[in-house]
């Protein structure tokens, strides 16, 4: 799909396309949502999603060449120049592309003709050397004369490799820029004579006839344009055959003047005419290959051009020079030139080892940088298989949750989701992460064994809280809590890792052809399934048995589900296969404060607050009754009572003292005892203030009664304590770390625990056995209970009387609609429906009768309630 863009000439239009597309996707959800009724919270997030998906899959292919650029440079820095961008898009970043395939071209030829110019230095540097080392050694060791004969063969061989040598220095020189061109006006027919005496003068046989004017004067550097004919000369009287003659020949013309070089030799291939003029591109007969070489830089440098033309003759070579008269400057020194070689003019240096290729420094593009080091990219490349698994979580979800009340289907989805996650999790096989994944499938039970509402949410958020923690390992109150916040983060983070695993750009891509195939499966289903069923009425009862009878608001509704659960899904098993680094923060520790009074004079504040505080509560309690209604005009239960919440605070505020005090604290012997004396006190006296708590609310509820939130309120509090407890025993023990972990696992212990009680059934039985012992019971209290408390007030309340508290629940959670799910099973509920039968507000199971819509039986239990108080 993102080939679709690559005909925009214009990565802005492009980029305007693309945030439309998302914008038009996001309202388009949006709107449909609203035309089904489908709650803003479930919409939002799918929209945002959606779209998301939505410039993943249009901005992968624009990104795809400059992933590609980046892996392609990665090869050059280790040698490889094989890999090319490939690419259709037509904006800027496709010509970025192919400027940028020119290079790596360029590059690779450099560096093709760098190791042919290490071998041919090596062989042609080789043979004079042999040669003159192998007539040294026979001149010193006497068996050859030192004669002149035998000179004059050691003399030549050191010329040849002063020539080489020579050859190699100019070259360097020109594509060094270190010489400058002394421009004047210069006689061309002397220049060709001069040149053809220094040929001769070296000693290369051959009849040269030149025919330029003698008055043609031209401008340009004598020096640099006899080293020009030197080199063309020297190359033709080579190749030409004994006998013939090279022919010189010049003029004037408007715009310059040109001079050629003809020769009887075998020529030059139309296919070899540019190769001859690289550096060592000899065509076979013999030479460096680097006299034309240094011949074409010169001309270039007079902006004028060297080339080999078809001789008139048919036979043969012709070399032509030409050279501009009009005036301009000097060209950059590197214009045109590949650097190749390390060669310099000045005093040889010694020699150096090549150093190593550097690792490239350029950083990956795009969500790499942003997210840094809290987030890299470390897991595998893609990740198919877990892409899958959670769609089928989505699709489990959209198929199977219940609409009507929490039940087995939430129960079912929130395993299957975790399953999903947990299935390619890195740390999948670690005991911590075991540990979380069991203590998250407890958690989610209560859903389906309890009617509790207020319980629900508390359990999911709980569960989902533990499993993050297992999968990203965290072990820090910094850790565990970006463990919560990297899961929305993972819809943003693991997009590349999306469009990766499913492939939606490159030539491999797989989603087009899916998408295609999906659409025209489904569309050649719909068609054909509607005619036959209309055809046949056998058929069509199959149909109607298999297709679910959905209205289109349920249809939406239920598409939105599973999109917001695969998202979900989806982003929690990316944590689980890359990780975030959570304990980036967590494993700075601060710098301990300098002075010990700083952090010590605070504690042993609190400290003597908390002595204060235990002294009042000691003398409330030996003052009885009496002193606390003479002191505050309070009943005991009221005082024990106002107080409950500060306390439970405190006890919060103790744990954020002893950790801030804990960091700041220096590492000294000193400190340490310090520390230990201040902050074990302070934890001594907060474990009182936790009991007096717990007691005053004991007190408070034999007062005046149990509530499921004054059941909550003593656990929490009670973890509160056992927390502080886990402070003094992993401080002494030397194993603070722990902690954090520790009060993650006793918390939702705890939790477990609180759900294992049944806490609404609980709650009940303790009032009614109040009311056993003291003759009060809030009826009105017990009627908010869930069904979970049925059987308990069925059992223990009057029939009546449990007739008028339980009269409103068949048209709340135990209505019919909930009953006849079951999808929406609740064991709490399952439980409740005998005796609410019984007690006749439930008709008999075979038929239901429906409750939807109707309203409350008007029979009033005032007159049952004030009977039973009395």
């Amino acid at each position: 799909m993102s080939t679709l863009l690559d005909a925009v000439s214009s990565l802005k239009v492009k980029l305007g396309l693309l945030v439309a597309a998302s914008v038009v996707t996001a309202v388009l959800l949006t709107l449909l949502g609203s035309a089904a009724h489908v709650s803003p919270l479930l919409v939002l997030p799918v929209s945002v999603a959606l779209a998301l998906g939505v410039t993943q899959l249009l901005a992968a292919g624009m990104v795809a060449p400059l992933r590609r650029m980046t892996e392609v440079t990665r090869a050059m820095a280790r040698g490889d120049y094989s890999g090319r961008v490939r690419t259709s898009a037509t904006d800027e970043v496709g010509q970025l592309a192919a400027a940028f395939n020119t290079m790596a071209e360029d590059l690779a030829t450099v560096d093709r003709e760098r190791r042919d110019l290490i071998a041919t230095v090596s062989h042609e540097l080789r043979t004079p050397l042999t040669a003159m080392t192998a007539l040294l050694e026979n001149l010193a060791d006497g068996v050859v004369p030192a004669d002149a004969d035998h000179l004059a063969a050691a003399l030549e061989e050191a010329q040849r490799l002063g020539r080489l040598v020579d050859d190699l220095l100019q070259l360097s020189r020109l594509e060094a820029g270190v010489v400058d061109l002394d421009r004047q006006e210069l006689g061309l027919r002397a220049l060709v004579d001069e040149s053809v005496a220094q040929v001769s003068a070296a000693g290369r046989a051959g009849v040269v006839v030149a025919e330029v004017a003698d008055d043609l004067v031209v401008p340009g550097d004598p020096a640099r344009m006899r080293q020009l004919l030197v080199n063309v000369l020297d190359n033709a009287l080579r190749h030409a055959p004994p006998g013939t003659v090279v022919r010189v020949s010049g003029a004037a013309v408007v715009d310059g003047w040109w001079l050629e070089v003809v020769d009887d030799g075998r020529g030059v291939a139309p296919a070899d005419r540019e190769r001859v003029f690289e550096r060592f591109g000899t065509d076979g007969a013999g030479g460096t290959g680097l006299g034309l070489a240094v011949a074409r830089w010169v001309a270039q440098l007079h902006h004028g051009t060297l080339r080999f033309l078809d001789p008139a003759s048919g036979h043969g070579a012709r070399l032509r020079l030409e050279v501009p008269t009009a005036s301009s400057p000097t060209p950059e020194p590197t214009q045109g030139l590949r650097q190749e070689t390390d060669m310099t003019t000045t005093a040889p240096q010694p020699a150096q080892p090549p150093a190593p290729p550097a690792p490239p420094t350029v950083r990956a593009p795009g969500l790499d940088s942003l997210f840094g080091r809290f987030w890299p990219e470390q897991g595998p490349s893609s990740g198919l298989h877990t892409v899958v698994a959670a769609a089928l979580a989505g699709l489990v979800a959209g198929v199977a949750l219940s609409f009507t009340d929490v039940g087995a289907s939430w129960t079912l989805v929130a395993l299957t989701c975790g399953a999903a996650a947990l299935a390619t999790a890195q740390r999948r096989r670690e005991p911590w992460t075991l540990l979380c994944a069991g203590l998250a499938l407890l958690l989610v039970l209560p859903l389906t064994l309890l009617d509790a509402w207020w319980l629900r949410p508390l359990c999911i958020v709980a569960a989902t809280a533990v499993f993050l923690c297992g999968v990203t390992g965290a072990r820090t109150v910094a850790g565990i809590l970006l463990s919560g916040i990297s899961w929305p983060l993972a819809s943003l983070r693991g997009l590349p890792w999306f469009g990766r695993s499913l492939r939606i750009a490159g030539t491999g891509s797989r989603t087009p052809a899916l998408v295609r195939t999906t659409a025209w499966s489904l569309l050649g289903l719909a068609v054909f399934g509607t005619i036959f069923a209309s055809a046949n009425p056998v058929f069509g009862s199959w149909v109607d048995q298999l297709v679910p009878n959905l209205t289109f608001n349920d249809l939406v509704g239920r598409a939105f589900l599973a999109c917001f659960v695969f998202a979900t899904t989806l982003g929690a098993a990316y944590l689980a296969l890359n990780p975030a680094h959570v304990e980036v923060l967590g494993s700075r520790r601060p710098t301990a404060l300098s002075n010990r009074f700083e952090w010590l004079v605070p504690v042993l504040v609190v400290d003597v607050v908390f002595l204060v505080f235990i002294a009042a509560q000691a003398r409330a309690l030996v003052g009885g009754e009496d002193y606390i209604q003479q002191t505050t005009g309070l009943t005991y239960a009221d005082f024990v009572h106002q107080g409950f919440g500060q306390l439970t605070l405190a006890t919060a505020l103790t744990v954020l003292v002893v950790w801030v005090a804990s960091r700041r604290a220096g590492d000294t012997p000193t400190d340490r005892r310090w520390l230990f004396g201040a902050v074990g006190l302070l934890c001594t006296l907060t474990l009182l203030v936790v009991a007096s708590a717990l007691r005053g609310m004991a007190v408070y509820q034999d007062a005046y009664g149990f509530t499921t939130l004054r059941l909550f309120v003593d656990v929490f509090e009670g973890w509160l304590g056992f927390v502080v407890l886990a402070i003094m025993v992993t401080g002494v023990a030397r194993r603070s770390h722990w902690l954090p972990r520790v009060a993650l696992v006793s918390g939702a212990v705890g939790l477990i625990g609180l759900a294992a009680i049944n806490p609404d059934a609980w709650v009940a039985e303790r009032n009614i056995d109040r009311y056993e012992v003291t003759g009060k019971l809030d009826l009105s209290y017990l009627q908010g209970l869930s069904a979970d408390a049925t059987p308990v007030i069925a059992d223990r309340l009057p029939t009546e009387v449990a007739r008028c508290v339980l009269d409103l629940l068949p048209y709340n959670s135990m209505n019919a609609q909930t009953l006849d799910d079951p999808r929406a099973w609740n064991l709490g509920r399952a439980r409740a429906e005998g005796p609410l039968t019984d007690l006749g507000l439930l008709p008999v199971r075979e038929p239901r009768a429906s409750t939807v819509g109707q309203q409350p039986p008007v029979d009033p239990c005032d007159r049952v309630w004030a009977a039973f108080e009395e």
